[in-house]
C-alpha cells in the first residue's frame, strides 16, 4: 500500500481558504436568520426570569447567612495552609514569564475570597439584626443604660435598655468621633458629593422619575439634593416613616400580649390578640412569645380550677377593618389580624415570601388547642368571640420591646410587623386601628416630630401599596431624627438597617464594594427602585441618603446604579 505523502502546507491553506470562502455566505445568512429569533425568545423571557431571580433570591440569601459562619471558619483554618502553599510556590510562580489571562482570574478570586473572609472576621460577628455583638457590648459596658435588647435577657442585671445610647452607636458605623462625643459631622461643602453623584443618578436606568438626598447625620445639614421636595412612591422605604412613628407614640419598650382568658359565666376560653405578628407556635421560640408556653400557662391555670374541657374562642377585635391588604391575597403579606402564629406562615421561613394561612386567627386557635391538649385540657373547635370586662385573664405571653422589633421589620423588611405597628400606631394615637387609621396616625406623628411630611401619603405601613407617596427629604430627615441625641428611643431606626454584604435584604448585595459601611433600607416594586440609610465615608463621616427611582424599566440595572451611588459616599 502507497502512503500518501503530507501535504505540503502552502496546499493544505490555500484549500482551506477556498472552503473559508465558500461557507462564509451560508454563515452569515444564518446568523441573520437566527439573531431575530435569538433576540425574541431573551425578550420573552426576561420577565419570567426576572421573577424566577425575584423568587430564589430570598433561599439564596438565607443560604448565603446559614453558610456564612462555617465559611469564616474554614478561612481561618486554612489561612497557614495557604501562606504555605504561596511560600512553596513562589519560586516556580517566579519563573513563569508568560501567564495567561486565566491565571489572572484565578488568583484575583483566590485574593477576592481571602479578603472576604478577612472583612467578615474583622467586622464580625454580627447579630440577627445586623448589629455588631462587640459594638452592643462596648455600649453595655460604657453606659449601661444603652444598646438594644434584642429580645435577649431583658430585664437581667446589668443588661441593656431596649433603646441603643446614640454616640456608641454612631461612633461604631464610622469610628470616629469629634470632641465632646459626638459623630464627627461631614465636610461643609457638598461640591464634592455632587460631582460623584450627578453623573450617577443621570443613569437612564434610573426611569423617568427619580429624587435624591444627602445629609450629615449629626447637623442635619443637606449635602445634596436632586428633586429632594418631589413626592414618588418610595416602596419598602415606607417602614421607616413606620419606625419612627411606632417608636415615638409607644416608645422603645412597649410590648403586645396575648393573653387567654376565662369568662366566668360562660367557662368560655377565648385566645385573644394583641397584635403580635411574632408570635410563635414553633418549639424553639428563639425569644419571641410563645403560644406553646401560653397553653402551658392556660392549662395550669384551669387545672386550679379544676377545669379539664372548654369552649374555646378567639377575639381579634384589637384591629378594625378589613384583614386584606389592597394587593390581594399575596405571599409578602398575611391577612392583617390582631392574631396570627409565625406570621402565619405555612412553612419554615421567618422572612422573605412564603405561602400563608387564608384565615390566620383560626389557624392560631387551633394550634392552642393542640397544644392545651398536651397538657390534659380538651378544647372544642375554635370560633370568632370577644373577651368581655367580666373575664378573667389566665396567663399572658409579650413579644421582645418594640426596639427590638423595629430592627427585625427593617432588616427583613418585614411587611407582617410593619402593618402590625402602624396599628398599634394609630391605637396609641385614639384612631381605629384599620388602614386608614395607621396610615392617619403615621403622618401626623412625624408631623408633630417637625418633620417634612408635605406631600407625602401613607396609605399602609409596609410600602406594598402603590399610592404611598415620600420626598428623599423627608426620608433622610427621618435618619437624621433617629440620630438626634435628643431622640435615643429612635435609635433602633439605626440599629435595624440592613448592613450591606452582612444582613437581611443586603446580604448579597455591596460583596465588592461598601461591604459594612453602608447600611440602608431597601424598596423594590414593579417600577419602582429605593434606597435610604447611612454610609461612612473613610474619614469617619456618617451620611444619610435617599435615593427614589419611578418608573424603572429594568429593577437589577436600577437596584445596581442605586447601589453604586450609595458606595460612591463611602470613598
Amino acid at each position: 500500500m502507497v502512503v500518501p505523502e503530507p501535504m505540503p502546507w502552502r496546499v493544505a491553506k490555500e484549500r482551506a481558504a477556498r472552503a473559508a470562502r465558500a461557507v462564509r455566505p451560508r454563515l452569515t445568512h444564518a446568523a441573520r436568520t437566527v439573531t431575530p429569533r435569538i433576540t425574541r425568545a431573551a425578550r420573552s423571557t426576561k420577565p419570567q426570569l426576572a421573577r424566577v431571580a425575584l423568587a430564589t433570591k430570598p433561599q439564596l440569601t438565607r443560604v448565603a447567612l446559614a453558610t456564612k459562619p462555617q465559611l469564616t471558619r474554614v478561612a481561618r483554618a486554612t489561612k497557614p495552609q495557604l501562606a504555605r502553599a504561596v511560600r512553596a510556590t513562589g519560586p516556580q510562580l517566579a519563573r513563569i514569564t508568560k501567564p495567561r489571562t486565566w491565571q489572572y482570574s484565578a488568583g484575583a478570586a483566590t485574593a477576592g475570597l481571602a479578603l472576604a473572609a478577612g472583612v467578615v472576621t474583622a467586622a464580625g460577628p454580627w447579630d440577627s439584626t445586623g448589629q455588631r455583638t462587640a459594638e452592643r457590648d462596648r455600649v453595655v459596658a460604657r453606659e449601661h443604660t444603652g444598646g438594644a435588647d434584642h429580645g435577649r435577657g431583658s430585664g437581667a442585671a446589668g443588661s441593656p435598655r431596649p433603646a441603643p445610647s446614640a454616640g456608641a452607636v454612631l461612633a461604631a458605623l464610622g469610628g470616629t468621633t469629634a470632641p465632646g462625643g459626638g459623630t464627627k459631622a461631614a465636610p461643609a461643602d457638598g461640591t464634592a458629593v455632587a460631582d460623584v453623584l450627578d453623573p450617577l443618578l443621570e443613569d437612564p436606568a434610573l426611569g423617568t422619575h427619580r429624587a435624591a438626598s444627602v445629609v450629615d447625620l449629626t447637623t442635619g445639614k443637606r449635602l445634596y439634593g436632586l428633586g429632594g421636595d418631589v413626592p414618588l412612591t418610595p416602596a419598602s422605604t415606607t417602614k421607616i416613616a413606620t419606625a419612627v412613628a411606632a417608636l415615638t407614640a409607644l416608645g422603645p419598650d412597649h410590648r403586645l400580649t396575648t393573653r387567654a382568658a376565662l369568662e366566668a359565666d360562660t367557662g368560655e376560653l377565648v385566645l385573644v390578640g394583641g397584635g403580635d405578628p411574632t408570635l410563635t407556635a414553633r418549639e424553639d421560640a428563639r425569644g419571641l412569645a410563645s403560644l406553646r408556653t401560653l397553653a402551658e400557662k392556660t392549662a395550669a391555670a384551669l387545672e386550679k380550677r379544676d377545669v379539664r374541657k372548654v369552649t374555646l374562642s378567639y377575639d381579634t377585635t384589637l384591629y378594625a377593618g378589613a384583614e386584606m391588604h389592597p394587593i390581594g391575597v399575596n405571599e409578602n403579606l398575611a391577612p392583617v389580624t390582631a392574631l396570627m402564629a409565625d406570621e402565619a406562615r405555612t412553612d419554615d421561613s421567618t422572612s422573605g415570601p412564603a405561602p400563608r394561612e387564608g384565615d390566620p386567627a383560626d389557624a392560631a386557635a387551633r394550634a392552642f388547642a393542640g397544644f392545651l391538649k398536651q397538657h390534659g385540657i380538651t378544647a372544642s373547635a375554635p370560633g370568632p368571640s370577644k373577651a368581655t370586662d367580666r373575664s378573667d385573664t389566665l396567663a399572658t405571653v409579650s413579644s421582645p420591646p418594640l426596639s427590638a422589633l423595629v430592627e427585625r421589620m427593617l432588616t427583613n423588611s418585614d411587611n407582617d410587623l410593619a402593618e402590625a405597628l402602624a396599628r398599634h400606631t394609630a391605637a396609641a394615637s385614639g384612631r381605629p386601628a384599620d388602614f386608614d387609621g395607621a396610615s392617619a396616625a403615621v403622618g401626623e406623628t412625624l408631623k408633630r416630630l417637625g418633620l417634612p411630611v408635605g406631600g407625602a401619603r401613607f396609605h399602609d405601613g409596609s410600602g406594598l401599596d402603590r399610592a404611598d407617596l415620600v420626598t428623599a427629604d423627608l426620608l433622610t430627615a427621618l435618619l437624621a431624627e433617629a440620630a438626634d441625641p435628643a431622640r435615643p428611643q429612635l435609635r433602633p431606626v439605626l440599629t435595624g438597617l440592613p448592613v450591606a454584604g452582612f444582613t437581611g435584604t443586603l446580604a448579597g448585595r455591596y460583596t465588592d464594594g461598601a461591604a459594612g459601611l453602608v447600611r440602608a433600607k431597601t424598596g423594590t416594586l414593579t417600577g419602582v427602585n429605593t434606597l435610604a440609610g447611612t454610609a461612612t465615608t473613610p474619614d469617619g463621616h456618617v451620611l444619610a441618603f435617599a435615593f427614589l427611582a419611578n418608573e424603572t424599566t429594568d429593577p437589577w440595572t436600577a437596584q445596581y446604579t442605586l447601589d453604586k451611588a450609595a458606595t460612591s459616599l463611602t470613598s
